[in-house]
């Protein structure tokens, strides 16, 4: 009996790389800290908690360094030591170091913000949750089976919720935070119904071994396993904001402290899209012909949507420039949705994936920065209309410059050449792997945006109406538009970089 028990309980046993795993334990870790320290620490010095959060933010990124000399993996089957549940490998460390840097940024603008809300917002609790989402999102790359992939994807999720509807006694945000969680949830629910007939067709949680499973499925399974895979990608698609699960965006932007606004148009996103690039090029090679023309349907519909959204915004009407970001940020959904519907044409899917991440990448430093700006003007103007940044250069010239930058970067205009290298990094993908019209509907859209966000560059420069009151920068802030700043205009002189960082190694 003993002699059976004893190599049983050796199969189960696992061997942990703490180094590898170290970038989203730090990051969780530092949040429980916060979040006893809270417990505490005197009123007067609840400022103690944030800096403690962005320093644990920084740790985890400055982890990622060592982890660059080689692929790792931890959580691996005793018996076939190449299946993991946890793989840092380069496509891992990309999107961890834009998850992380992405929550370091919004951690810094929350630092202002909750100084800014007088006790409004609860900071032990604040900083507690976003710590937590970001070890999820920074967790969620590095995923290889499904079981670990959709946990990581609540992980990042649920503090999310929160986070959205924290500021007390405000039913925006309150609202907000119901229908982010009401679609969220449906999201997931579908996922893992796709999920758990996956699993009954093949066997297996593990990304590779379905990969090969998949393909040698029982005759009598082949309609089980198609619908696993349709309601999957409907899902992930949930997650993504890709139209039409996108209705939950522009009213959870308005509603969430502006921070978080921030860190969900970044971090949220690129969690959405990492598990979409898992399941479907990782997972699914073998159904491209399932999901490639679905997800190029869905970024032709998504981009459109979100640049006619972020078109029709009125430059009078309350909280018009958070507004247009959020529609903006589903159209910027959709052109990442491209590169990945490519790889299921392309015979080079990894130069496909890493378009996108190579978008994501300059997208988050830029959208980031416009974000920081908004925050500084929402300062002064807490319904942060459109109007209320007409004459920003008069009243403080370089948050107007470097918001200019910011919006010509998204709109892909010089000197935004970083922003302008991205559009057709995607572009050539669309084109590469045939699908021309795709490339048509993208070059429309992104016509259409620049119209907007030229409307708004303008009005940066306008003759302000009565007398300019000068902005007050705080540390924090001007920081963050600093970091993000200078970010976009090195990458801008060197776009060339930003692929070769994004050279992801998936495959």
């Amino acid at each position: 009996m003993s002699s059976l028990a004893q190599p049983l309980a050796e199969s189960v046993v696992q061997s942990v790389d703490w180094l590898a795993i170290a970038p989203p334990t730090i990051a969780a870790v530092v949040g429980l800290v916060v979040l006893v320290a809270d417990l505490f620490v005197a009123e007067n010095k609840k400022a103690l908690l944030g800096w403690t959060s962005v320093g644990g933010l920084a740790a985890s990124a400055f982890l990622l360094l060592p982890l660059l000399d080689g692929d790792r993996a931890t959580f691996c089957l005793t018996g076939a030591p190449d299946v993991c549940s946890y793989t840092a490998d380069r496509f891992t460390l990309v999107i961890q170091f834009l998850v992380l840097g992405g929550a370091l940024l919004a951690a810094l603008l929350s630092v202002t913000a909750l100084k800014d809300a007088d006790k409004g917002l609860p900071e032990g609790e604040f900083w507690f949750l976003l710590l937590s989402s970001a070890a999820g999102a920074a967790l969620l790359p590095a995923s290889r089976d499904l079981a670990t992939l959709i946990v990581a994807l609540e992980v990042a999720s649920l503090p999310a919720f929160a986070l959205v509807g924290l500021r007390h006694g405000d039913r925006k945000s309150s609202e907000a935070a119901l229908k982010f969680f009401l679609s969220s949830v449906t999201a997931t629910a579908v996922s893992l119904m796709g999920i758990s007939f996956v699993y009954a067709s093949t066997g297996t949680l593990y990304l590779t071994q379905i990969a090969d499973r998949i393909q040698n499925v029982d005759g009598q399974l082949q309609t089980l396993t198609q619908a696993g895979v349709v309601l999957t990608l409907v899902g992930f698609a949930f997650k993504t904001a890709g139209v039409p699960f996108h209705f939950w965006v522009p009213d959870t932007y308005v509603g969430a402290p502006l921070p978080v606004a921030a860190y969900l148009s970044v971090v949220g996103k690129a969690v959405g899209f990492t598990g979409l690039i898992l399941v479907t090029v990782v997972a699914l090679p073998s159904y491209a012909d399932v999901w490639g023309p679905a997800l190029a349907a869905l970024a032709a519909l998504t981009m459109t949507v979100g640049n006619v959204g972020a078109l029709r915004q009125q430059a009078t009407r309350a909280y018009s420039a958070v507004r247009l970001l959020a529609w903006s940020s589903v159209g910027q959904a959709g052109y990442l949705l491209v590169p990945i519907a490519a790889a299921a044409y392309s015979d080079d899917g990894e130069r496909s994936i890493g378009s996108t991440v190579a978008y994501a990448l300059m997208y988050a430093a830029v959208n980031l920065g416009a974000f920081a700006v908004a925050a500084l003007v929402g300062r002064t103007k807490p319904l942060n209309r459109l109007s209320d940044y007409r004459g920003l250069y008069a009243r403080n010239p370089l948050s107007a410059l470097i918001l200019a930058f910011f919006l010509l970067c998204l709109a892909g205009l010089p000197p935004g050449i970083i922003g302008l290298f991205a559009k057709v990094t995607v572009f050539s993908a669309a084109v590469d792997a045939g699908l021309g019209w795709l490339a048509v509907v993208m070059a429309v859209n992104v016509v259409i945006a620049l119209f907007y966000y030229l409307q708004w560059t303008a009005l940066l420069f306008r003759a302000p109406e009565g007398e300019p009151v000068k902005h007050l920068v705080p540390a924090p802030v001007t920081a963050t538009m600093a970091l993000t700043g200078v970010v976009g205009i090195a990458l801008s002189g060197a776009p060339q970089l930003i692929l070769r960082f994004a050279d992801t190694g998936l495959f």
